[in-house]
């Protein structure tokens, strides 16, 4: 399994920026994909931005523009840059881990981070 843990989130005045981390227990590069998702008060659990093993990347349209979502290999690590934050992007964040490879071995198995708390004041 895979243990995956979150950093980054705090409070922030609308208009402002954030960077929020996600370090995996294992390479990133044997895990098939990674995201970030985000849960605010009342609502669903939604995508925020997904980044598969190639690189390909995909973004929730309230965010295209604004949020960046990059991986380092060397550190094993998932970065989401949150810039002109708006109060509505106001939730606890999740990081996200879809399958993984150990060997010639495939393992079909999603993981979830504790979660991080992003707050964007008016």
């Amino acid at each position: 399994q895979v243990q995956l843990v979150e950093s980054g989130g705090g409070l922030v005045q609308a208009g402002g920026s954030l960077r929020l981390s996600c370090a995996a227990s294992r390479p990133i590069i044997t895990i098939n994909a990674m995201g970030w998702y985000r849960q605010a008060p009342g609502k669903q659990r939604e995508l925020v931005a997904r980044i598969t093993k190639d690189g390909n990347t995909n973004y929730a349209d309230s965010v295209k523009g604004r949020f960046t979502g990059s991986r380092d290999n060397a550190k094993n690590t998932l970065y989401l840059q949150m810039n002109s934050l708006k109060p509505e992007d106001t939730a606890v964040y999740y990081c996200n881990s879809e399958g993984y490879w150990s060997g010639q071995s495939y393992f079909r198995e999603n993981s979830w981070g504790q979660g991080t708390q992003v707050t964007v004041s008016s």
